[in-house]
């Protein structure tokens, strides 16, 4: 291999400016592409040849390392300065450890289907693919110039039809799956069938029709009428996190719905129990365990039975304890047996006022309330500090004391949660405590140790039951929890009224969009309406060229509009014949799209093995890239690079795909992230005017410390940097004013990774002085050859460098970039001043190009080009220390004369504590302290202080 040195501008100056960093940044880059230097070996299939990267075929003997960062999405604005941080983190990990020896896979590909290109696209009248694929390739020169150290062979795009034919493929995996409550895994829906077929009689004489519906009821997907947001300005369903707290669409803040539609559904509750356990097998921060055990919510009660003339209400509680104090009902607005509780006939005459909504019947009443409520979000409902609510005119009867409560509905109750109905417990239950106060309803005390009554509010803490007996056989008063707990539930059970249950907060995942831009699914319906999971010989179900990709949208305030797919315009492909086994018949597709979770749910299996046409992913790949290991059980990514904005449900959903396609036997792992670290965020000032309106930070002006735009005074403020407070910083504009490593540096200079922190573009000329220093010890300015000496090193110089080596490499190997880039600035410092005057010697340099080269891949691999080596660095080894230089040969101890520091004194590392007390003493400003006192102790901290107590 030959070095990219340039042949012009030999006879000018050689210093290191924008202009020569560029030439060198360009050159190296070329390098790297041509040689597929990033290039990393597979085991097996098409990319286990790794001849053009000069890396060992031998991977067995090698070890290996998959550093990932979370899909980004091709923004049509393209990246500003806080985009890259992490990648930058992460090239910087992976360097250093191809270093190693290690056998890095790290690539970037594009989460690319959703809702924002479909809107851009709708504005501009730009398919969305057209839009899509521009946005990508700015976004891949954007990230080129950084000199990423990218496997480009691997990189993969949600919207190649290469890849979402395997999320379709997916998608039927999971489909024609069920989930073994016994074996607790996956097993394929064809072995329920046998099983249902052996152990029920009536089962051949059920009709096709029917069989398929019964299996239906046990897939792990499946279509249900379920409570979704829909969007009438959008024309679309939103998932909750594309509602604000206000109920109103994140992109174009339209009023959001609650309504219920048939939709497809992922199980992933049935998954619940090993999204916990599991999570304690993996390395990440606790912060986001904590959140995804919230988020997934397992709780221990009962489920309980109160009669109602509607028939049973079930309601699930965690207290069962406290079902003697429960002295009203509450359901979810939403609830199924609402309609039939609620009568026609008026109000009596003894109905509270404060519960009728201000109708005269109960029907009137709950019309108005769920048409209030229907365009809250469930945060909002549940966060709403008012406590509203109205009588349904039904009352139904608790089953420990027969006592009649009267029933509500109430939107703080979620029918996303429990079973959508609740015992309200208002002694010992904040909000059906303010529920009750708002209503007047009667409060009962069943758990002693409130210091004020609870008539006046409600006591949530532990103490014993009082006022909880009934005659048939449960007395709970002098008991604490826990046990009136256990007898609570035991009596429930035995009087058939109710059984212990673990609830989940978790619900099943909403799995459809009303979009035209995301993949489509793999599924037809016949003339009956009855699902049909195509064969995977059909895959991939293209999504097809439309003229009209927008969406039938609708009065914004319309909630009674129905979702209208823009798929369903292309009247061509929706109705389709096809034979899938009986036949020849017409059938027609499903006009709804995957959310986007669905690339991202899989996309470091894709990374593994992106040329593989015939599997999802080879096992004998993914088990040497992701498999179980020593110290991971569970297997998965060494390292995920992401923001703790995905802590859950990005997450989640990756987890419950991977854990589906192990028990299928398609991976070896049964997690796909091993270690999670969240980066924080790169700030920036941003200015407001008069109005609050944003106005572009690049354009303010600084006059004795207020700021001014076209002339007006603006308000200064400090927030995330992005295009909502236009205070974006273009990569491009400091790559082209400082150079690309210049920014690396700057960037990972910052402070620590997992932490936001601010930028400021006139710091930026720090990191470029540094990289001028370094470049300086290395190359003649006026020549461009090297400037180095043959010479050996002093102590000074090798204590010096065998403390940088060591150092550097520690916070390398942790991901403490910005205290690796202090010490190489403190080394060249020291080189700088201790060979002022005279060249560097070879020995002190090399080690430093090689440090760098992490960090700043560029300026490293062209000062080892002119140091004499031939090829790339990039898998030159790290640099190793020698122990016997990171120990002192003396050490400096302030020295004390009661508590106050009088003077210093140096003395061997290793000296003994005699000598030490002899020093301390004979130092003259120590001396002068204790004459004419007699010294009554020395305490001596070894390489620490020495204290001396004199009276």
């Amino acid at each position: 291999m030959t070095n990219p040195r340039s042949e012009s501008g030999e006879s000018t100056s050689h210093r290191y400016t924008p202009e020569l960093a560029g030439d060198i940044e360009s050159r190296w880059q070329g390098y790297w592409r041509e040689n597929g230097t990033f290039n990393a070996p597979n085991p097996v299939g098409e990319l286990a040849d790794p001849a053009d990267s000069g890396q060992s075929l031998d991977t067995a003997s090698r070890e290996k390392l998959f550093v990932q960062d979370m899909f980004p999405y091709p923004s049509g604005v393209g990246l500003h300065v806080g985009h890259p941080l992490g990648y930058i983190a992460t090239d910087v990990y992976a360097r250093f450890n191809r270093m190693l020896g290690r056998n890095v896979l790290h690539t970037l590909g594009y989460d690319a289907f959703g809702l924002p290109a479909e809107q851009y696209a709708v504005q501009t009248g730009t398919h969305p693919r057209t839009t899509t694929s521009a946005n990508i390739d700015n976004m891949e020169r954007q990230l080129g110039r950084l000199g990423l150290g990218h496997d480009r062979r691997r990189v993969v795009a949600t919207t190649d039809t290469d890849f979402y034919r395997w999320t379709q493929w997916i998608f039927l995996q999971i489909y024609n799956s069920w989930f073994d409550p016994e074996a607790q895994k996956a097993r394929p829906i064809s072995e329920l069938e046998e099983k249902l077929a052996a152990e029920r009689p009536d089962w051949a004489d059920l009709t096709p029709a029917r069989q398929q519906a019964e299996l239906d009821e046990h897939r792990l997907v499946y279509r249900s009428n379920s409570t979704v947001n829909w969007c009438p300005g959008l024309g679309t369903v939103l998932a909750n996190e594309e509602v604000t707290a206000d109920g109103r669409s994140e992109r174009g803040n339209f009023p959001v719905f609650r309504k219920r539609l048939s939709q497809w559904m992922m199980r992933i509750t049935a998954y619940s129990d090993r999204l916990l356990d599991d999570l304690e097998d993996l390395d990440w921060p606790e912060k986001v365990k904590s959140m995804q055990r919230n988020w997934i919510g397992r709780s221990r009660g009962a489920e309980v039975d109160f009669s109602s003339p509607a028939g049973p209400v079930r309601v699930f509680t965690t207290r069962p304890d406290t079902l003697f104090g429960a002295s009203y009902m509450v359901l979810a607005p939403e609830h199924e047996l609402v309609d039939r509780l609620v009568g026609d006939a008026a109000y009596g005459d003894d109905v509270d006022p404060r519960w009728t909504y201000g109708a005269a019947t109960p029907a009137d009443a709950v019309a108005s309330y769920r048409a209030a409520t229907a365009s809250k979000t469930d945060l909002e409902r549940q966060e709403n500090k008012e406590k509203t609510g109205v009588f349904t005119g039904a009352y139904a009867t608790n089953p420990v004391n027969g006592a009649r409560v009267p029933v509500f509905i109430a939107d703080y109750v979620l029918t996303g949660y429990g079973t959508g109905a609740i015992m309200a417990v208002p002694g010992h239950d904040e909000r059906d405590h303010e529920f009750a106060t708002v209503f007047g309803l009667p409060v009962t005390e069943v758990v002693s140790g409130g210091d004020v009554p609870v008539t006046e509010a409600a006591y949530t803490g532990d103490g014993v039951l009082v006022n909880s007996a009934n005659d048939d056989g449960l007395d709970l008063n002098g008991k604490d929890k826990a046990e009136a707990i256990e007898a609570t539930i035991a009596w429930l059970a035995e009087q058939g009224l109710g059984e212990e249950k673990v609830q989940y907060k978790l619900r099943d995942w909403l799995f459809a969009r009303q979009r035209y831009w995301g993949e489509p699914f793999p599924v037809v319906y016949d003339a009956d309406g009855v699902a049909h999971a195509l064969p995977e010989s059909m895959l991939p179900v293209e999504l097809p060229e439309v003229e009209d990709y927008r969406p039938v949208s609708f009065d914004p305030d319309d909630a009674a509009s129905e979702p209208q797919p823009p798929l369903a315009k292309a009247k061509d492909w929706v109705e389709i014949t096809l034979d899938l086994g009986d036949g020849e018949q017409t059938y027609w597709r499903d006009t709804n799209v995957m959310p986007q979770w669905a690339g991202s749910s899989w996309y470091q299996l894709r990374y593994i093995d992106p040329t593989n046409s015939d599997a999802l992913v080879d096992i004998e790949n993914e088990r040497y890239w992701t498999g179980p290991r020593e110290g991971a059980p569970s297997g998965g990514v060494d390292l995920y690079v992401g923001g703790v904005e995905h802590a859950v449900l990005h997450l989640l959903y990756s987890r419950f795909w991977h854990k589906v396609l192990f028990d299928l036997g398609h991976v070896s792992s049964y997690e796909p992230y091993h270690r999670l670290y969240n980066q924080g965020y790169i700030q920036a000032y941003a200015y407001t005017d008069s109005r609050g309106v944003y106005v572009p930070a690049d354009e303010v002006e600084e006059k004795d410390g207020r700021f001014f735009h076209d002339g007006e005074e603006v308000t200064q403020e400090y927030g995330k940097m992005g295009k909502s407070l236009k205070n974006a910083v273009s990569p491009d504009e400091i790559c082209d004013n400082y150079g690309a490593d210049t920014l690396r540096v700057y960037e990972m200079s910052m402070g620590p990774l997992d932490t936001s922190r601010p930028w400021a573009t006139k710091d930026v000329v720090g990191a470029q002085r540094f990289l001028q220093r370094a470049w300086r010890l290395v190359v003649d300015e006026a020549t461009g050859e090297a400037a180095v000496s043959d010479a050996g090193l002093g102590d000074d110089d090798q204590r010096a460098l065998h403390r940088t080596i060591a150092g550097v490499h520690d916070d390398y190997a942790h991901l403490r970039d910005n205290t690796a880039v202090a010490k190489l600035i403190e080394y060249v410092n020291h080189l700088t001043k201790a060979h002022a005057g005279s060249s560097v010697p070879r020995a002190a340099v090399e080690p430093l190009v090689l440090m760098m080269a992490p960090v700043a891949p560029h300026i490293a691999e062209e000062m080892w080009s002119r140091l004499g080596h031939d090829g790339s660095l990039v898998h030159a080894p790290f640099p190793t220390w020698e122990e016997k230089w990171l120990v002192d040969d003396t050490v400096e101890l302030p020295v004390q004369v009661m508590g106050k520091v009088r003077g210093r004194v140096t003395v061997s590392a290793d000296a003994a504590r005699e000598d030490i007390e002899a020093a301390a003493l004979a130092e003259p400003n120590v001396a002068a302290h204790v004459e004419g006192k007699t010294v009554a102790k020395i305490i001596v901290v070894p390489g620490k202080m020495v204290n001396i107590v004199a009276k």
